[in-house]
This record gives structure tokens, C-alpha cells and sequence, in this order.
């Protein structure tokens, strides 16, 4: 498995990770679009066997004094591998902040578990935050 950058090019390859990942919550066209075109964004993909099998997002907001992990997904066959941590701490690396923040699913108890491993903590509550009412968990993280 390698980390690389990922571009417009991985439009198709990050549509169908969407889906597997969020099936309620799939990020749009225009979404990903966006996210693999947008200046400043760091985007990294897993690939494994010529495959993208992981994606991560992270968002520099230098005007308020933190980063956004805009989203973080391993197709469900990658899981518990290591990839979504590699993903994450690469990101991270690359993000200019010493705060990064992002939000999960209250009912997703791995990902919590592995941002608390990572050094997360929670920060807020958003209810009702998904499309099918899921409370999200607002998590950071102080970088040294």
C-alpha cells in the first residue's frame, strides 16, 4: 500500500469510495469535484494493488487557527489495516496548523476509538448533523 497525492483524475475511483463509505451521506459531484481541485486542500489516497482503497481531505482555515479533516474513508474490505491511521497522520503532517479538527458520526465507535488513539478529544456535539439524523462528534487535536 502506498500514500500518494490525489487529483482530479481519481474522480471516478473517489465516487465509488463515497458510496461504500457513506452510503446516507456520499458527497456529491460538485463535492468531490471541489475537494480534488480546491487550492490549499491536501488530498491523499491509499492505493493497494493499483486501487484507491482509502481517501483523506484536510482542509488549512490559517484564519482560524485550525484545519479541517474534511473527510476520511477506507473501503470497508481495507479496514482495521492501518491505512486510515497512515492516511490521517500523513495529513496531518502536511497541514500548517498546530489545531486540527474533524467530525464523526457519534455511532461510528472505531473511528472514534482510532482519533482518540491519535490524540483527539471531543469538542462538541452536533445533533442531527447526517442526512439520516445521526448526532456527529466534533473532535481536536493540539499538534506540537
Amino acid at each position: 500500500m502506498e500514500i500518494i497525492s490525489a487529483n482530479l483524475r481519481d474522480l471516478n475511483p473517489l465516487r465509488h469510495l463515497e458510496k461504500k463509505c457513506f452510503p446516507h451521506d456520499a458527497w456529491s459531484i460538485l463535492d468531490l469535484i471541489a475537494v480534488l481541485t480546491y487550492p490549499d486542500v491536501i488530498r491523499l489516497k491509499a492505493v493497494q494493488d493499483g486501487k484507491m482503497v482509502g481517501f483523506i481531505a484536510g482542509d488549512p482555515r490559517r484564519a482560524k487557527g485550525f484545519s479541517w479533516i474534511a473527510t476520511v474513508g477506507v473501503l470497508p474490505n481495507y479496514r482495521q489495516k492501518g491505512i486510515g491511521r497512515s492516511l490521517l497522520r500523513l495529513c496531518e503532517e502536511q497541514l500548517p496548523t498546530a489545531r486540527v479538527r474533524l467530525s464523526v458520526r457519534i455511532s461510528n465507535e472505531h473511528a472514534i476509538q482510532l482519533y482518540r488513539q491519535e490524540g483527539y478529544q471531543t469538542i462538541n456535539i452536533w445533533e442531527s448533523y447526517y442526512n439520516d439524523g445521526t448526532d456527529a462528534v466534533v473532535m481536536e487535536k493540539w499538534r506540537a
